[in-house]
């Protein structure tokens, strides 16, 4: 600003010398010097304030903060990170169930070429007869059939088809809450117990009557039935139990012996046979 004033002040001096020097003949020429001289002025000042606008544009930009701040940008990156590892669990749980299912087809294939070995071996088996019309191969696909025919009785044997969508829900619920941190094989076992109940004359007949039965099931009788949240592996073991796999050897009770009572510890083993133990379960018919 100190500048800019004195700027103006030598040219306001300059300009009153000229004009007190000028004579009248020579006016008008010292009068295009002076308004040069005004031009020139205005030039500088508007110079000086776009100048100004630019620094300030400068700073505003300077100080603008993005939107993304360093602890959003590194939440978004955590989560990017969470479900790229989800997806890769799903991946490797999907290609552990394919290899499951191929390493059973190939058992299923060996099972086949063992038994047309027995067929070819037996005392049945002859030149005649494998150059007959439905000899050997016929006798092959007639094993190979009758197995296909054992294994499906096998797997449907002990399925379970007698229950509402409030059963379901209900056994779903009461494996959680009684098997909820126990591996596959646990809950399948604790599904089984209840299965076993229906079937049996001693029980209810139905899966909701069983679970609620008065003073059978801890997690109805602290409410720990209601608050838990069932899983995808519980869901799985469930639909197993249902379908028919069965580990309990008819077992009709379970107990946690660290977490039961004395007195119910002592009655389990005055009043029942005990059967086998699996994780922290023990079980009892």
């Amino acid at each position: 600003m100190l500048t800019l004033c004195s700027f103006l002040q030598n040219v306001f001096t300059f300009v009153r010398s000229l004009v007190l020097r000028v004579s009248k003949k020579d006016y008008r020429h010292k009068a295009v010097i002076y308004l040069a001289g005004c031009v020139i002025t205005a030039v500088a000042m508007t110079s000086s304030g776009f100048g100004g606008g630019g620094r300030n544009v400068i700073t505003a930009f300077a100080e603008t903060v993005s939107d993304n701040s360093p602890e959003q940008e590194e939440s978004e990156e955590i989560e990017n990170i969470t479900e790229a590892e989800e997806e890769q669990k799903q991946i490797q749980e999907r290609a552990e169930a394919a290899q499951k299912e191929a390493r059973l087809a190939v058992e299923a294939s060996r099972e086949a070429r063992e038994i047309a070995e027995k067929i070819k071996e037996g005392p049945g088996y002859s030149e005649k007869t494998q150059n007959q019309p439905g000899g050997e191969e016929g006798q092959i696909d007639e094993a190979v059939s009758l197995e296909a025919e054992s294994t499906e009785e096998e797997n449907n044997y002990g399925k379970f088809t007698e229950y509402s969508d409030k059963d379901y829900q209900v056994l779903l619920k009461i494996v959680q809450a009684e098997a909820g941190i126990c591996d596959a094989k646990g809950k399948i076992l604790v599904a089984n117990v209840v299965l076993n109940r229906v079937r049996s004359g001693e029980f209810p007949n139905t899966i909701s009557e069983v679970v609620y039965q008065s003073g059978q099931f801890s997690p109805v009788q602290d409410g720990s039935l209601y608050s838990c949240r069932v899983t995808d592996e519980t869901v799985a073991c469930v639909n197993r139990a249902l379908q028919g796999e069965d580990y309990s050897q008819g077992a009709l009770y379970f107990m946690n012996r660290s977490g039961a009572r004395s007195k119910a510890s002592r009655w389990f083993d005055r009043n029942l046979t005990f059967l086998f133990k699996h994780g922290g379960h023990e079980f009892f018919k």
